[in-house]
């Protein structure tokens, strides 16, 4: 190589460093004099220059290691059925619930006394009490009073509707065998020569209502407990 290029090459080796630290030591200053704002690099971007200059920082630096993000868990929450409202066939009122009372009117122990615009129906008893039982009576047009005695008992009776009943209401049976279905119920007491009765009834919910030709109508536990207290003979008043 000629050997002033030789000694030209050596003077920019051994100007270069100075150079580069003018350079970097008024970096602001120089790029004010050019008119042009000041540079500003992001962490991310710089980070490779300083790990050059600070290799130390790497162990530094936070690990962070990448999971899956959790979902809050919700406990499946099953649409509850909507609440069947209470049959109003089921209900009875609880003042119709038999019941002991007081008395103290002129009737014999025994003497059962129906109570139609009350409906109740009282057994009266010895000492002043009475048994007292909710009832169903007729409904406007039929109903009556009047005292007779009790000529029959039956349990499970059958029924055999009268004529008049059956022009009244064409669609029922000239007759039904006793049972669960049958509309007298467990028990029967009848009434003299009368066509009326007090009896059970398939249909609780009627009880304390007046809705039937002309019968006394019980809950059927209400008439198997009276059936058992009263025989056959007993008076009976209905006012």
């Amino acid at each position: 190589m000629h050997p002033l290029r030789i000694l030209s090459l050596a003077l920019a080796l051994a100007c270069a460093p100075a150079i580069l630290s003018a350079t970097l030591a008024s970096p602001a200053k120089a790029d004010t004099r050019a008119g042009a704002p000041p540079l500003l690099l992001s962490p991310d971007l710089t980070e490779p220059w300083i790990l050059q200059l600070q290799p130390h920082r790497r162990s530094v630096r936070p690990q962070v290691a990448p999971r899956q993000i959790q979902r809050p868990r919700h406990a499946a929450v099953r649409p509850s059925a909507p609440a069947k409202p209470q049959s109003r066939r089921l209900a009875i009122d609880p003042r119709f619930l038999p019941t002991t009372v007081a008395y103290n009117g002129p009737e014999k122990p025994g003497t059962i006394v129906i109570d139609t615009e009350a409906r109740y129906l009282y057994l009266v008893e010895r000492g002043g009490f009475a048994r007292r039982y909710g009832v169903g009576v007729g409904r406007p047009g039929f109903e009556w009073a009047g005292t007779h005695r009790v000529t029959r008992k039956a349990e499970w009776p059958d029924w055999r509707p009268p004529a008049e009943m059956r022009k009244r209401q064409p669609g029922l049976p000239k007759f039904m065998p006793g049972g669960p279905d049958n509309p007298l119920g467990a028990r029967a007491l009848y009434l003299g020569s009368t066509l009326y009765r007090i009896h059970g009834s398939n249909e609780p919910w009627t009880i304390g209502r007046a809705v039937s030709s002309g019968c006394i109508r019980m809950r059927n536990e209400d008439v198997v407990d009276l059936y058992q207290r009263v025989p056959v003979g007993a008076t009976v008043k209905v006012i």
